[in-house]
């Protein structure tokens, strides 16, 4: 009987923390998971991070991105230092360690290779290849 009050009390802790039944039918369009766990922390950008240690190591720490980006997330959003927290490079989240700061670093910029802002060279050589251009008649 309290093996059923657990998955029952997991179910709700579930329930709540993705915020109700519509929270958490969005929350499973978008990462078709639901998950529970203690927050840890939110970056710069609205990214918010969770980790539940009953869960294996590799799945007990993730982050949930902002509702702004809907579908659309991709892992290079992720800043450095939550990444290291993420992959358990560091024991230590960044919201109780703080990174160190340099003038010199760039801020974080997310990959947008495969989309229209991507990043394309321009190229002063002539290809070596030319393509072919049918006769006009």
């Amino acid at each position: 009987m309290s093996k059923y009050l657990e998955k029952i009390s997991r179910l709700r802790a579930i329930y709540k923390q993705n915020g109700g039944l519509i929270g958490c039918y969005m929350n499973l369009y978008r990462t078709d998971e639901l998950k529970w766990g203690d927050f840890v922390g939110e970056d710069k950008y609205g990214n918010k991070y969770y980790q539940n240690k009953t869960y294996f190591m590799g799945r007990s720490r993730w982050v949930d991105y902002n509702n702004q980006i809907n579908t659309d997330y991709d892992g290079s959003q992720v800043p450095a230092e939550w990444h290291r927290w993420l992959h358990y490079i560091a024991d230590e989240p960044p919201t109780v360690v703080p990174p160190v700061k340099h003038r010199w670093l760039m801020d974080h910029v997310e990959n947008k290779s495969g989309t229209s802002g991507e990043y394309v060279p321009y190229s002063t050589t002539r290809p070596k290849i030319e393509s072919w251009v049918p006769p006009k008649n």
